[in-house]
């Protein structure tokens, strides 16, 4: 079961069409311990969103317009973390159909490279306990370059 890996991996998908349309599928993610979901939408003036970070919530995300690009670091020190922390990235696009698990213990930061991109997001943390477990970063905190 992926949430036992405890590390960030792709969850492959794909699209089959025909001449009645189109339909999109990740028939290996699973939803057993998904509470909620909610779609984000950057602005073209602010296509960064920078950094939240989660120690106890695991997150999918679904990429359903555009392209986006979804940076993660593991933290280290939840009060102090190191600046100089890893970061690492996975490309997401409507056109492939493939879901980001990221599990709990690491921050990420979420980048529209298209106009009108828009992200689906599953979390495993119910609403009345989000607010005990969103750590925010500064936007500058770890470089995506």
């Amino acid at each position: 079961m992926i949430e036992q890996n405890k590390v960030p991996q792709l969850i492959k998908g794909g699209i089959h069409t025909d001449q009645r349309g189109q339909i999109s599928f990740v028939n290996d993610m699973k939803f057993d311990a998904i509470e909620r979901f909610y779609i984000i939408s950057n602005s073209a003036e602010k296509p960064l969103r920078a950094w939240q970070g989660h120690k106890i919530d695991n997150k999918f995300f679904y990429c359903i317009q555009g392209k986006i690009r979804v940076h993660f670091v593991k933290v280290d020190n939840w009060d102090s973390p190191s600046r100089d922390l890893k970061v690492e990235s996975v490309m997401l696009s409507a056109s492939e159909s493939n879901v980001l698990y990221i599990p709990e213990g690491y921050a990420n930061a979420i980048e529209s490279l298209e106009e009108g991109s828009k992200l689906m997001s599953f979390s495993t943390l119910p609403l009345s306990r989000a607010a005990e477990d969103d750590v925010r970063f500064e936007s500058g905190m770890w470089s995506i370059y």
